[in-house]
């Protein structure tokens, strides 16, 4: 599309606004060079501008104003599907307000004579302090354009009447021009009021059409954050199921670990009494024998002190013994544990002194533990007395070596065994 520079009713240019304040003016012919691709703008790079059309006089007054928009590319180049017909815009728009040069005609948003374009058109901003229309003029009072003003033409001259007739009329005609001075006041401000309330409508239905796409895509923004909440909670608590299975399960392992740790500590605890309990009874027999190894080595050494004598003692030459010792004979002896013992000459009067103390020497034992021996080898029987004073008499083991004897435990049977030695 291309512009003329010059329009029946004097100049045209484009203003491009940056809010409230013109950032950038040309010529149509420059912006035509822009609309049909010959240059671009770096600086409007993917930016929706925001463009106003502007028709100026011969007297540099403003004429027309069509309130526009249009896209500028990612290489800064205007679209080249931008179609507006601005200058028709401009010539048809509706009565706007008066910026110096009676009412202009206007087309924006809220007051679009071709309906289907009015989304590519928008509404200028008439609140005080960011006033577009004041913006406007202001840039164009400034003329860094360099438009000439350029003389008005002339109307026809007035044709001379009678002077009579003018003096006739001179009265009504000034009733008649103040009148409709009036009118024309009310209408221009009644048309900027109109406009004011078109404008402020427009700009709040365009507010409302931004507030609801905002709140729709809160609403989806809000959908999505939910869904994915409701996602990462049902996951969660998948999470947290398997792992109470998993606690669950540690418990019991932990219940049955602790079970088993208070048996064995139990079973240890039991062990250690049995332990306890045999080793007192280990260490009254340690003791035991410590004595009878004592009395032993008294006896031992009373016996070869005896022994020492006897074999420094010569017998009677009428004696037995000397006729034994002469004739070297020796004599046989049978004791129970210790089977046939053969006694030479230099034992024999210690045999005839104490046969049992001479077989116990010979198992090993002391004496008093022989003849506990032969008493339980002669009848093993329990010898636990009862509670009224007689002996249990249950038959029980026999142990046939004196040695392996011992008096407590094998001539007691199993209840007064288990009863009198196992600890509970």
């Amino acid at each position: 599309m291309s512009f003329a520079d010059q329009v029946t009713e004097g100049h045209a240019v484009v203003f491009f606004m940056d809010g409230a304040q013109v950032s950038r003016q040309m010529r149509t012919s420059e912006f035509g060079a822009f609309l049909d691709g010959y240059a671009g703008l770096s600086d409007l790079i993917e930016t929706d501008v925001r463009a106003v059309y502007v028709v100026i006089g011969h007297d540099l007054f403003i004429r027309g104003l069509v309130f526009f928009r249009i896209y500028f590319d990612e290489e800064g180049r205007a679209d080249s599907y931008w179609n507006l017909p601005v200058e028709d815009l401009a010539r048809n728009g509706a009565k706007g307000p008066d910026l110096g040069g009676g009412a202009i005609h206007l087309v924006c948003r809220s007051q679009c004579p071709i309906a289907g374009i009015a989304d590519e058109l928008w509404d200028p901003d008439m609140t005080p302090g960011s006033n577009h229309f004041h913006t406007i003029r202001k840039a164009v009072e400034a003329n860094r354009l360099k438009l000439k003003k350029t003389a008005a033409p002339t109307p026809d001259q007035d044709i001379p009447v009678l002077r009579s007739e003018r003096e006739q009329t001179k009265t009504s005609s000034a009733g008649a021009s103040e009148t409709a001075g009036q009118r024309a006041r009310r209408a221009r401000l009644i048309r900027g009021q109109r406009l004011r309330i078109k404008t402020q409508r427009s700009a709040h239905q365009e507010e409302l059409a931004t507030m609801a796409r905002d709140h729709r895509l809160n609403i989806q923004g809000l959908k999505a954050d939910f869904l994915a909440f409701e996602q990462k909670y049902e996951h969660q608590h998948v999470l947290a199921q398997k792992l109470k299975k998993r606690l669950d399960k540690r418990d019991e392992e932990l219940r049955a670990l602790k079970e088993q740790r208070s048996q064995e500590a139990d079973s240890r605890k039991q062990k250690i009494q049995t332990n306890d309990a045999e080793l007192v009874l280990l260490r009254e027999q340690l003791e035991r024998k410590k004595r009878e190894l004592a009395l032993s080595s008294e006896k031992i050494q009373f016996l070869e002190q005896q022994n020492q004598e006897l074999q420094n003692l010569e017998p009677s030459e009428s004696s037995l013994l000397l006729q034994l010792r002469d004739q070297n004979l020796f004599l046989v002896a049978y004791h129970a544990g210790v089977g046939h013992l053969t006694l030479p000459y230099r034992d024999i009067e210690r045999y005839y002194q104490s046969p049992n103390a001479y077989a116990a020497e010979k198992c090993g034992v002391s004496e008093e533990d022989y003849l506990q021996w032969l008493e339980h080898h002669g009848a093993p029987s329990c010898n636990q007395k009862l509670s009224n004073g007689s002996r249990c008499d249950e038959p029980v083991m026999r142990v046939s070596q004196p040695g392996d004897y011992q008096p407590g435990r094998d001539d007691r049977c199993e209840e007064h065994k288990v009863g009198e030695f196992q600890p509970a």
